[in-house]
């Protein structure tokens, strides 16, 4: 027998299961509501629904953490909206076709609404209705479309602070490339989130609208019928067709408020680890003074002649109680977290109490090693090393020497953390084998709002740069927070500063913590996969010291060494005509010469780089014959050239693109040595690293005044 295959969409529909078939069962069901005549019990059912639909809403919008915990929000705004205006149109049909005869003509919920909580008077619902319609309309709805209005345009003028935050701490090694991607995917959808609410709220205002014009037209639609078709005089007409129509538009507007009202819970809320409920106890109970002096108001009203005293003198003397206890526990609070101090105090000196050595001569011993790497704190920045005080420093440190011996190729020294009292109580210092590399000051507590060069406005605090790179900054408090990002500040912590810090200079230090143990420990391990391509080379053909020297070539050009395999390889290729490091550090750039293309040009096959002006390129050409290193250059002229290169990096910086400068091979070492100290971020490559798979677009020169 022949096989049917059904087509590729029906296996993920078979897949989702009956999740996926929702959407378009409520779209028939809509459409069926609007055109179909429904029976007063159908009508029962679905006006339930719908209300018992707003109250799950509301309940879910109250214990939402922070608003991505209710993402579809906006979509069930909709299909609430959706749903009461189809609603509407079917209640319509079947008042103003059966409201004749009788209350109960279009359903035994909305008799009830009509008669019971409007006590049959038409008059006093429609008083009713219209001031539920104005409370849900001009505060409830309009403030809460407002609100996501703003919300929204904060929250795209924040994402490239949010983004760059992730990328720093992406950069220092705090987090991975999982976790990265996942805020990445929440900044943006929360960006989403708040314009579709700002969409969607007009839904909600349309809707406010809609519900008085339809229970206007129920009105006047019902007076015609009950008058013109079935005979009754205006004042039965009146009585009976209206009571139905505001009967039917509370069922529809109550259902409203309530999805008004949490659509403003939700978007109104300063998102933290609480939800709404205990964010109002906890912060709006949170004062005894507040309540004694409420409390002594409500008081002294009850006492005045006239008044409901006894409700007065209850409540006041309940708030004067309620600010007691929460004295009363403010102030039990501090002993009980001193005793449990002085508990683990004690628990510590008996455990580590030992009794002073004695003093001894002077060893070998006392003579200390110089640390490669060090960090020196004042005293105030000892919590941001201390585990036990909460500090993550140290394991933010792991994290960056792990992320450099992925990057870079080789692994850091550890990093010697100490005290230090010379220091001010907020300093730092970073030092590389004893020297000092780096200095700053954190304040522990506070948050840098670093200014990424694209932030509007200022904020209150102490105005300083960020240490590691140098941009405007300014030390605020944890309050002003979420103010910063949302004007476009990058925002971290104290200790994301020094590991920031720290990541920056060992990056730029990396061919100086390259050491002749680290070489040795880097042929090791590749010995391991290849132990005869490491065999061969060293020491036989290229002595440890040349290979290390190569190495830094490249480590100081901020070349990685990641791929020893290849530089192994060209080395043994190489070593047999020279044996200047310099000449073979060329060779070694040719040889990784993708790798350092996609360092500087990652996922583009176009290079748009900086050129020599001819002039300039047949000057220097001309000193390296006359100096043969390029001494022969004229101060003038390197200056000049400096100047130029400086302004075309700028330039390039400026167009967002990575400063390179594109010059023939036997100028590279001399320029490339010669701009690093006037021009440090531009790098210096040779046609003859450049793939021939990769397109090149000149962007600027870089020449002398004719």
């Amino acid at each position: 027998m022949n096989s049917i295959k059904l087509p590729a969409w029906t296996n993920g529909l078979a897949a989702r299961g009956a999740s996926a078939l929702a959407a378009p069962i409520f779209i028939v069901v809509l459409l069926a509501m609007m055109i179909l005549p429904l029976p007063a019990f159908v009508l029962d059912v679905l006006f339930s629904f719908n209300i018992a639909l707003s109250v799950i809403v509301l309940l879910t919008a109250l214990y939402t953490v922070k608003p991505l915990d209710f993402m579809a929000f906006p979509a069930i705004l909709l299909i609430s909206t959706m749903l009461r205006l189809g609603l509407n149109v079917a209640s319509t049909r079947i008042v103003l076709t059966e409201g004749h005869t009788g209350g109960a003509a279009a359903g035994k919920v909305v008799e009830a609404f009509g008669h019971f909580l409007i006590g049959g008077n038409f008059t006093v619902g429609i008083v009713v209705f219209v001031i539920l319609t104005i409370i849900n309309f001009t505060v409830v709805t309009k403030g809460a479309g407002r609100i996501a209005e703003v919300g929204a345009r904060f929250a795209l003028d924040a994402m490239p602070g949010k983004q760059m935050a992730i990328d720093a701490d992406l950069n220092a090694g705090l987090i991975g490339e999982a976790e990265a991607r996942k805020r990445r995917s929440e900044v943006a959808q929360e960006a989403e989130f708040y314009g579709a609410m700002d969409g969607a709220s007009k839904y909600v205002k349309g809707d406010a609208i809609a519900g008085i014009m339809i229970t206007l037209i129920n009105v006047i639609g019902g007076l015609i019928v009950g008058v013109v078709q079935h005979d009754l005089s205006m004042g039965q007409s009146a009585e009976t067709y209206t009571l139905l129509a505001i009967g039917d538009g509370l069922v529809a507007q109550i259902p409203s408020l309530i999805i008004s009202i949490a659509a403003g819970m939700v978007v109104s809320r300063v998102a933290n680890e609480d939800d709404i409920s205990s964010q109002v106890t906890n912060q709006l109970f949170a004062r005894p003074e507040a309540l004694y002096i409420t409390g002594g108001i409500i008081f002294a009203l009850g006492l005045i002649p006239g008044m409901p005293n006894l409700v007065f003198l209850l409540l006041g003397s309940a708030l004067c109680g309620g600010g007691w206890l929460i004295a009363k526990r403010k102030k039990e609070a501090p002993a009980k977290e001193a005793a449990a101090a002085a508990e683990a105090a004690a628990a510590t000196a008996a455990s580590g109490a030992t009794a002073a050595p004695e003093s001894e001569e002077a060893t070998w011993q006392d003579v200390m090693a110089v640390d490669t790497l060090g960090l020196e704190v004042g005293y105030r920045l000892i919590p941001l090393v201390d585990k036990t005080q909460g500090g993550e420093l140290l394991k933010r440190i792991k994290g960056i020497r792990k992320k450099f011996a992925q990057e870079v190729g080789f692994l850091a020294p550890p990093v010697h953390i100490r005290d230090n009292l010379e220091l001010k109580p907020s300093a730092y210092r970073i030092t590389l084998k004893g020297v000092e590399v780096g200095t700053g000051e954190a304040i522990n507590g506070q948050f840098l709002a670093i200014n990424p060069g694209m932030a509007s406005g200022t904020l209150p605090g102490l105005v300083t740069t960020d240490p590691a790179f140098g941009l405007p900054a300014t030390w605020i408090d944890a309050s002003l927070r979420d103010e910063a990002q949302s004007l476009g500040y990058t925002v971290v912590d104290a200790g994301t500063v020094v590991a920031t810090h720290l990541n920056h200079l060992i990056t730029t230090h990396a061919s100086e913590l390259l050491g002749r143990m680290e070489v040795q420990d880097l042929l090791d391990h590749l010995a391991k996969a290849a132990p005869k391509l490491v065999e061969d080379l060293v020491p036989k053909v290229v002595s440890l010291s040349t290979l290390q020297k190569v190495l830094q070539n490249l480590l100081l050009e901020g070349v990685h060494i990641r791929d020893m395999r290849t530089i192994i390889e060209c080395l043994s290729e190489y070593a047999g005509q020279t044996q200047d490091p310099n000449e073979l550090t060329a060779m070694v750039r040719v040889a990784l010469g993708r790798a350092i293309v996609q360092q500087l040009f990652p996922g583009t096959n176009e290079l748009s780089v900086m050129t020599l002006d001819n002039r300039l390129e047949r000057l220097l050409m001309q000193a390296m014959g006359a100096g043969g290193d390029g001494t022969g250059i004229e101060p003038g002229l390197a200056d000049t050239i400096a100047q130029q290169a400086a302004n075309a990096a700028a330039q390039q910086e400026q167009m967002g693109l990575s400063p390179v400068l594109l010059v023939p091979a036997p100028l590279r070492v001399l320029l490339s040595r010669f701009l690093r100290r006037a021009v440090p971020q531009l790098k210096v490559l040779s046609h003859n690293e450049i793939p021939e798979t990769k397109t090149i677009r000149v962007t600027s020169l870089v020449g002398v005044p004719m």
